[in-house]
């Protein structure tokens, strides 16, 4: 079997609606560049009829190829799931909702034809909420200063990439999954495209604000020690402080300033220490929750179900 030239990945979760217009608009704008393609839709534990909706585009279609996780892992590890089975010499991944259009592989294609490895889409106007634009703004700023990368909050994960960056991707063994993230560090060529970006088909986003914040922390976590750092300014800023007031204290007992230390500065100060203690343990116990997560080597996911596809 020859070897497809372009992969389509696409993690589905809650989508069983959008499935058919899914694979019929990518479909059609993947045969203007070329009939040898695979559209690749990794089901997470989609408590709908998503898998249902995606085995009956398989059996239309062989080109279609359908990956049902046993339970939902996660958007991120479903997308680890759908690289791992991946033949193209070029990989597009998208969402499932179609806020990504398919109409814009082509120009993501042809940019890459310049001799990148990377192309990503750069939504030019984002058709999200203003939950999810603000959050995305502050996950982003709080991001780039802890971990020193400069993500741009307009690139998500659509974009096109060469088969050699996805290999390199597959090597990497973290549990912590951030796609755009671990991309970045393999430091291939890169560059982006502006592109449209469309309202969400049907439905409503699964990123709530408490998987938005768990997203945030696991990956800021998994990619920067800067906490760590930030917590021992902070250590090293309160043992000055807490010096130069013991010498103070000493002083005025001495010159008859202070005659009985307060007891009500004396509990504000074991609560405030003792809560900065507890915060800087917090930090650690993250990163030592990370170590304990990667050192147990469990699977980073579990197929159930795979239709069309031959390893």
């Amino acid at each position: 079997m020859n070897k497809p030239i372009i992969s389509v990945v696409s993690p589905v979760y809650k989508a069983e609606k959008i499935v058919p217009e899914l694979v019929r608009r990518i479909a059609e704008n993947v045969k203007c560049i070329t009939e040898d393609y695979e559209i690749v839709l990794v089901c997470d534990g989609s408590p709908d009829d998503s898998w249902r909706a995606i085995k009956d585009e398989c059996a239309k279609n062989d080109k279609v190829k359908g990956i049902n996780l046993s339970r939902n892992f996660g958007q991120h590890y479903a997308i680890t799931a759908g690289m791992n089975h991946v033949r193209g010499e070029w990989v597009v991944l998208m969402d499932c909702d179609l806020q990504d259009r398919p109409e814009e592989i082509s120009k993501l294609y042809n940019k890459a034809l310049e001799g990148y490895d990377i192309v990503y889409a750069r939504r030019m106007n984002r058709e999200d909420g203003f939950f999810k634009k603000m959050s995305s703004t502050l996950f982003y700023k709080i991001f780039n200063w802890l971990s020193g990368i400069g993500s741009d909050k307009a690139v998500a994960n659509f974009g096109i990439y060469k088969h050699s960056v996805i290999a390199e991707y597959n090597k990497m063994p973290e549990r912590a999954r951030s796609f755009p993230t671990l991309v970045k560090f393999l430091g291939f060529k890169e560059t982006s495209v502006d592109v449209e970006h469309s309202e969400r088909m049907e439905g409503k986003s699964s990123y709530d604000l408490h998987k938005l914040l768990k997203y945030s922390f696991d990956v800021i976590v998994s990619n920067s020690n800067k906490p760590l750092r930030f917590a021992v300014t902070i250590g090293m800023m309160m043992s000055s402080v807490s010096f130069i007031l013991a010498v103070y204290n000493v002083i005025a007992k001495w010159i008859g300033i202070i005659d009985l230390q307060g007891y009500t500065t004396t509990i504000f100060s074991i609560w405030f220490v003792g809560g900065l203690l507890l915060f800087v343990m917090g930090i650690i116990g993250l990163y030592i929750g990370k170590i304990f997560d990667q050192v147990k080597g469990r699977p980073l996911f579990v197929i159930k179900d795979m239709i069309n596809i031959n390893d």
